[in-house]
């Protein structure tokens, strides 16, 4: 196995913690010099806070075990292209890779919709990877939405008005 898919592969085990709570799956880890010193998944829903996304948890506990907010040495593997909030961070905290599973061409800012993170313009640019395990990440988000589009048709047809969720609008959470 390669290194990238066994990282992945724990961004995904971060993914179904989200996906359990009925958050959209989304995972990621930080790895620095083999090890994973931080992971995250998407807590949107369940803190009540835009900024509980799955990499923004991982760069702030892989901060905390460094004592740095500069992340240079280590690898970021995420399950869906990062939006322009986490873009963005990767980009301040200096990580140098990211190891992405899935674009996002709703709300993907690292290559569908803007790239951050390769901007020449930036005083630092990120080297990025895509696809690694892309059909496992895609198809994990892709069940979700079925599932709650069935759950909303089902609330519907069983008198909830509305039959809205609040993850009904996500993309990238």
């Amino acid at each position: 196995m390669d290194i990238h898919e066994k990282y992945m592969k724990e961004a995904l085990k971060q993914a179904k913690k989200a996906y359990l709570l009925g958050e959209v799956p989304i995972g990621c880890v930080i790895v620095h010099e083999g090890k994973i010193i931080g992971r995250g998944y998407n807590r949107r829903n369940t803190d009540k806070n835009t900024l509980s996304h799955a990499e923004i948890t991982a760069i702030h506990k892989a901060s905390k075990k460094i004592g740095d907010w500069r992340l240079e040495n280590c690898t970021l593997y995420v399950t869906l292209e990062p939006c322009q909030m986490c873009s963005g961070a990767i980009v301040q905290a200096r990580i140098p890779e990211v190891v992405m599973g899935c674009m996002n061409p709703k709300a993907g800012c690292a290559g569908s919709i803007l790239n951050l993170l390769e901007m020449p313009q930036f005083n630092h640019q990120v080297k990025v990877t895509r696809g690694v395990l892309e059909k496992e990440c895609s198809n994990m988000i892709t069940t979700f939405f079925k599932e709650l589009r069935q759950k909303n048709k089902d609330r519907k047809t069983s008198g909830n008005i509305s039959g809205k969720t609040s993850e009904e609008e996500t993309s990238c959470p």
